[in-house]
């Protein structure tokens, strides 16, 4: 990879937001996409024209994709309040100095933003069927033209592995790889609509690494190494002919199956009309918040496709089921809360007249009635202690979406395409019926009571699941919703809880992103590596599944994890080690999703990577993606630390970490007691510093609410989701509307600018007191920043937070608080590891130093230094 040009002074990117009119996107149509256009039969396709969907990085070693969460559109229809402007355009392709993060798109953002699980996993057995090595039988240039490691949905932490066992598993550093399975790949995937050709042995399937004797089409497993028939698929004529074949050319493959015998028959229903929308909403309200709560359900029904079914129900001490077959008038079947709903209220329900589900197009003006006729909580009781029966308003909302066919007992399986969702809008505790609290902590009985809600939830949770229903939990107010009770039910059926200020814009737009998120179902993820790696740990929103292959596969060793749903903005976090020092000159892994997509296609997604095995401990280093072993170290920390006390200790763990890091692979300075950490991978230990301090080990977030819910967040985030949430970027405005790139320091405070750094779940807009004075430049400068905001994090899930303020208002505290306070260190450390500095006169260095207020923090070269660890270069 070249390098990229050296910048001008200070090192920067200039990013320019349009403020224009936004360009025609065809993306933004409501009308899902068709599934992608496949051919039947063996001969499938001509050769793939194989392009990797990676760009040069600023940074050379960190190889960076598009991604929705910074502003790159990709396939999915997602609605909106409004239509923010296209993604911004980088034009200036330079390499920033010292700064640890992504400088263009990443890769794309998918979450189930609930709990992650940890699944430590026995040692693989090592299988051994004696059959000779064969040479490979592929053209050279199939293999060389996929770089080692590179996919658009495996991110592993090094491009490289080390062959000794004990330099490999130093756990300080770790090795691991970050899979998202329902990733969106911007050139797509090859698509070929038949059975795979999978190892008789352990059930690997063929890949562009096998190997294959063209004379009898056999070809070898690269897991186990056994030789397997193809059936004579595989017989070619010459070694060119392979090519033809997608899973020997291309290192991610999707093998389709439609469910039905007619040859390329593949259904292209609108997914949302056959897997429906529940608003579950709460009507224990006071007048602001049920204003701004009907202004995002107003726009919600504007926003959502015509062909979505949608249903209504409210609940307080009862549950409310708006019936749509009355067209001028807001009607409601009315159950009560206190218990679980009978089999014979559910059937007076469903068999009943009314219509509880109804396309969009038929029923948009009876759902503004409905929003409209909502009325404020008129008892003069507290928000905490009003009567909510959330618990059985999701019972009845499962009902309504299975409908009648929860009775059939004659085996018909009724199959939406994709999951139905329910999304759950709360502004309180559920504190009455089942799954319920008392309205008090200090009841004699809470700990009790804590403890059967948790399961009863847990269990809700598991039964949405099993019908494909996915619970998101949509939270706003001030009103504690108790947590770690709604949690459960959000992470067991594959949705999330977000929680939000109020009931305004972020609310609103999270509810039509909620809504719009396309997501699979019955999935499972297969992972299976060379005998020599061990898979040691998984994070993610899944569970180890045990299913038993070995009728079809003798020796199948996979490690297989049930997913709870299958969507873009998921992550799983999977820790390996070495078993034995390697031998080999290559490691090979392979993961494979299977699922169910929303066009009632059974999908087999097949991603295979081959790493080279290396002795030299620097070839590795170098190696090293800075940026994605932070965040697989962040998730292992994330994962221990349940709640404050345990944050707090986890502080501790860093520190020990970048020590050990620089005493095991780095070098110790002449004549001192001090180690130089490794040039090779200098940005971690910064990012690592960012991790400590910010909200997700830090004292920021305050109440044990938010805490956790940043941290489910976290542990099934995408990695571009994760990266800005463990260190945040930092843009300043420019005169012309451009934005400079610097990296997340204090010192970018300058009066004179504005300056927006996105943290992942909150962006901030700083304007310095000078620019504020001057009405005109400050307007001009605070539309570009929220323009810039918004194109950040225009596809972004759950929408984040965007507070603007000025220098030294109370708010700006939110925004000093995630900066480096690099205003301590020496003149020559601010200038080598924020060049921006030498562009300030002296007057202006003067009026930028006495700005700052003295306090405790350590600055990141304080900080190294205290840890006997010599402060890294800038890069």
């Amino acid at each position: 990879m070249a390098s990229p040009p050296q910048a001008s002074p200070g090192y920067s990117r200039t990013i320019t937001p349009h403020m224009d009119s936004p360009s025609p996107n065809p993306d933004k149509s409501p009308i899902p996409p068709a599934p992608p256009t496949i051919s039947p039969g063996a001969p499938r396709f001509p050769p793939p024209n194989l392009q990797q969907d990676q760009i040069a990085s600023p940074s050379i070693k960190n190889p960076t994709m598009l991604s929705p969460a910074n502003g790159v559109k990709t396939g999915s229809p997602i609605s909106h309040l409004s239509t923010p402007p296209g993604p911004p355009v980088f034009t200036s392709p330079v390499r920033p100095a010292a700064v640890p993060f992504r400088t263009s798109p990443a890769t794309p953002q998918p979450v189930a933003f609930s709990s992650g699980s940890s699944l430590p996993t026995s040692s693989p057995l090592h299988f051994s069927n004696g059959s000779v090595e064969l040479q490979h039988q592929l053209p050279d240039t199939i293999v060389e033209s996929v770089p080692d490691g590179e996919s658009p949905c495996v991110l592993f932490s090094a491009h490289k592995v080390l062959k000794p066992k004990k330099l490999a598993n130093i756990p300080s550093l770790g090795f691991g790889v970050l899979v998202s399975p329902g990733r969106e790949t911007s050139a797509g995937p090859q698509v070929i609509q038949c059975d795979p050709h999978r190892c008789h042995n352990c059930g690997a399937y063929s890949n562009l690494y096998s190997n294959i004797l063209i004379g009898s089409g056999q070809w070898q497993c690269v897991i186990c190494r056994n030789l397997n028939g193809s059936e004579g698929e595989y017989i070619a004529s010459s070694k060119e002919e392979l090519r033809n074949y997608p899973e020997l050319s291309s290192p991610l493959v999707d093998f389709i199956q439609t469910g039905n015998k007619r040859p390329s028959f593949v259904p292209v229903t609108d997914s949302r009309s056959s897997a429906p929308v529940v608003l579950v909403i709460d009507e224990c309200l006071d007048e602001p918040h049920l204003q701004h709560l009907q202004s995002s359900l107003h726009a919600f029904v504007d926003s959502v496709p015509p062909t979505t079914r949608i249903g209504i129900i409210l609940y307080g001490r009862t549950v409310s089921v708006y019936d749509f077959s009355e067209e001028s008038i807001a009607s409601a079947d009315v159950i009560p809360g206190g218990a679980s709903p009978t089999q014979e209220t559910l059937k007076a329900l469903i068999y009943g007249t009314g219509m509880y589900l109804s396309p969009m197009h038929a029923s948009k003006e009876i759902a503004h009635l409905i929003f409209s006729s909502l009325r404020p909580y008129k008892l003069n009781v507290p928000e905490a202690s009003r009567d909510r029966c959330l618990g059985t308003a999701v019972e009845v909302a499962l009902a309504i979406i299975q409908g009648p066919s929860a009775d059939m007992s004659r085996g018909v399986v009724k199959r939406p395409g994709g999951n139905s969702r329910i999304i759950v809008c709360a502004g309180g505790p559920n504190t009455y019926g089942p799954g319920s609290v008392p309205h008090s902590c200090t009841h004699p009985n809470y700990p009790h009571r804590e403890k059967t809600a948790l399961k009863w939830m847990e269990r809700l949770g598991r039964e949405a699941h099993q019908h494909n229903t996915v619970v998101d939990i949509l939270c706003a107010g001030t009103c504690p919703v108790r947590v770690p009770i709604l949690q459960p039910l959000a992470k067991a059926s594959g949705g999330v809880l977000v929680l939000h200020d109020d009931f305004g814009e972020a609310f609103g737009v999270n509810l039509q992103r909620a809504s719009a998120r396309a997501a699979g179902s019955h999935g499972f993820l297969e992972i299976r590596c060379s005998d020599d790696i061990l898979v040691t740990q998984v994070v993610g929103p899944g569970e180890e599944a045990h299913i038993d292959t070995q009728e079809t596969f003798k020796n199948d060793i996979s490690l297989c994890i049930q997913m709870l749903s299958v969507e873009e903005t998921q992550c799983f976090s999977i820790s390996m080690e070495n078993k034995h020092d390697i031998k080999s000159d290559y490691v090979y892994f392979q993961f494979a999703i299977q699922y169910s997509n929303v066009y009632q296609a059974d999908i087999a997604r097949v991603i295979t990577i081959r790493l080279p095995t290396v002795d030299s401990v620097s070839a590795y280093l170098q190696s090293v993606q800075d940026e994605v072993a932070a965040v697989l170290i962040a998730k292992r920390t994330l994962l221990r630390a349940k709640i404050y006390s345990a944050a707090i200790d986890m502080r501790a763990t860093i520190d020990e970490r970048v020590k050990d890091i620089a005493l095991k692979f780095g070098s110790q300075v002449p004549k001192s007691k001090l180690y130089r950490f490794p040039k090779e991978i200098s940005l971690l230990p910064e990012l690592l510093f960012h991790l400590r301090r910010g909200p997700l080990l830090g004292s920021i977030v305050g109440h044990e609410d938010e805490r956790s819910v940043l941290r489910n967040l976290f542990l099934n985030a995408s990695f571009d989701l994760s990266l800005r949430m463990v260190a945040p970027r930092c843009l300043m405005h420019r005169e012309g509307g451009t934005f400079e790139e610097l990296p997340a320091y204090d010192l970018a405070m300058q009066s004179d600018t504005a300056v927006v750094l996105d943290h992942g779940t909150d962006v901030f807009i700083w304007l310095g007191a000078e620019l504020a004075a001057d009405e005109g430049r400050s307007a001009a400068a605070l539309a570009a920043c929220r323009t810039l905001a918004e194109e950040l994090t225009e596809l972004r899930f759950p929408a984040p937070r965007i507070l603007a303020f000025k220098e030294g208002s109370s708010q700006a505290r939110y925004f000093v608080s995630r900066l480096i306070p690099a205003h301590k260190d020496p003149p020559y450390e601010q200038e080598a590891r924020f060049p921006q500095l030498r562009t300030l006169t002296i007057d202006e260095r003067t009026k930028l130093k006495s700005s700052f207020i003295h306090f405790d923090d350590p600055s990141f070269c304080e900080w190294i230094r205290s840890l006997k660890v010599v402060p890294p270069e800038p890069i």
